[in-house]
């Protein structure tokens, strides 16, 4: 408490920092774990689906990432209808879906770099508060012309302090942002998987609706 004034801004924002750390680890745990379990239920729900339009009654209401995905291919699919080659029709929706994923991936990834961020600087915000302490003790020396420990001891103690706080908010952000990487990395690779549910179920429509054009034909 009776530190000087820049060594307790440096605690403040040191203590401020693994406030948002925490706060940022607690939000997007529940934020994963939910969109985890929600696309692999209407994953598990589409299994089974043999069109597009199958695979939206299946998932009914249900909003997220995949039945954005499946809308986008029907849009296409109705856009293009008649006017241009299945080859156009799954490039131009293969375009849309990677469009989706990477605003998903976006999405999923918010609060990351402020993460990075805290466990980058932290130890750097903590080192000044240090330098700050050790330079009011040597001030506190200067003026008392004597190396009396209790002239010494609480610059050098706030300056300990502010090193400490520095570390206890770097190493939890730091710890946390390596597993969130792995974590959503795996959600992007269950977000891949959807995009290509919904492109074969696309195809699978296209190649339909190309068999019945053929069979009238050949009528």
């Amino acid at each position: 408490m009776s530190a000087d004034i820049v060594v307790q801004l440096v605690m403040i924002g040191l203590a401020f920092a693994s406030l948002v750390t925490w706060t940022i680890c607690i939000a997007k745990l529940a934020e994963l774990s939910l969109a985890r379990r929600a696309l692999r239920a209407a994953l598990n729900k589409i299994g089974d689906a043999r069109s597009l339009a199958e695979a939206q009654m299946a998932l009914g209401a249900r909003e997220g990432v995949l039945a954005s995905l499946l809308a986008s291919a029907m849009h296409e699919a109705r856009l293009s209808a008649g006017i241009s080659s299945d080859a156009g029709i799954k490039e131009r929706a293969a375009s849309s879906f990677a469009e989706i994923v990477r605003a998903e991936s976006r999405r999923i990834r918010l609060g990351m770099g402020l993460l990075a961020t805290i466990g980058a600087t932290s130890p750097f915000v903590g080192l000044f508060g240090t330098v700050w302490g050790i330079m009011n003790s040597f001030i506190g020396i200067s003026k008392s012309q004597t190396t009396n420990l209790a002239v010494v001891a609480p610059g050098i103690a706030e300056a300990l302090l502010a090193t400490a706080l520095g570390l206890v908010a770097a190493i939890p952000a730091v710890i946390i942002y390596n597993y969130f990487a792995r974590v959503t990395r795996g959600y992007t690779e269950l977000v891949g998987r959807a995009s290509g549910a919904a492109g074969r179920l696309l195809s699978r429509d296209l190649d339909r609706t190309h068999g019945s054009l053929t069979s009238r034909a050949a009528e």
